[in-house]
């Protein structure tokens, strides 16, 4: 399985760059992002689109002519379209989250953005959120963009990654060090 991640991550990488690249070329890095980040939100919030894109049983010319419309639909157009056509073309479709998020990386180490991402428990309130915000600002610098993420099951505090580097301050993992400490010491 990491070997498969691996090579998928190997050519999504490839694909994106050569996506960038292009788009950088022909001044339309925005305008890719922003289709790319419809058809990558479809994907993401659609079961059906999700099995589609990764099933390996429709043929590339299916996936071509079911892709055409629903790209048409979500008003992914110009230079994003003719890649995720090239994309379907080559049997590739099941790799394409990858290659968004790639381009996304791209896309921000250009405009020398840094993303941190923030899981917290519940959504926060506006003043929270500013606090937080104002917190990664201090750390990361100006140019810090915040991916916020609700996962109740971390119980309460909050988790940040920026990068490679991860502070988990949320509740579960501190009862999860407590019941270990408390292992040790009964």
């Amino acid at each position: 399985m990491a070997a498969e991640k691996s090579i998928s991550s190997g050519f999504a990488g490839r694909y994106a760059t050569a996506l960038f690249e292009l788009a950088k070329e022909t001044n339309a890095v925005s305008a890719v992002l922003a289709d790319l980040g419809r058809f990558d939100d479809l994907v993401t919030s659609n079961p059906d689109m999700t099995r589609f894109v990764m099933s390996p049983v429709f043929s590339a010319d299916e996936q071509l002519r079911a892709l055409e419309p629903i790209l048409a639909k979500i008003g992914v157009a110009g230079l994003a379209q003719k890649f995720l056509l090239l994309v379907a073309s080559k049997r590739r479709l099941f790799a394409v989250r990858q290659m968004v998020k790639a381009f996304k990386a791209l896309v921000d180490k250009d405009r020398g953005v840094t993303r941190a991402t923030v899981t917290l428990a519940e959504t926060p309130s506006t003043k929270a959120l500013e606090t937080i915000k104002a917190a990664l600002r201090d750390v990361a610098g100006d140019a810090a963009e915040i991916d916020l993420k609700v996962d109740p099951e971390i119980i309460g505090g909050l988790v940040v990654q920026i990068g490679s580097k991860m502070v988990d301050s949320s509740l579960r993992t501190k009862l999860n060090g407590i019941r270990t400490a408390m292992k040790e010491v009964g």
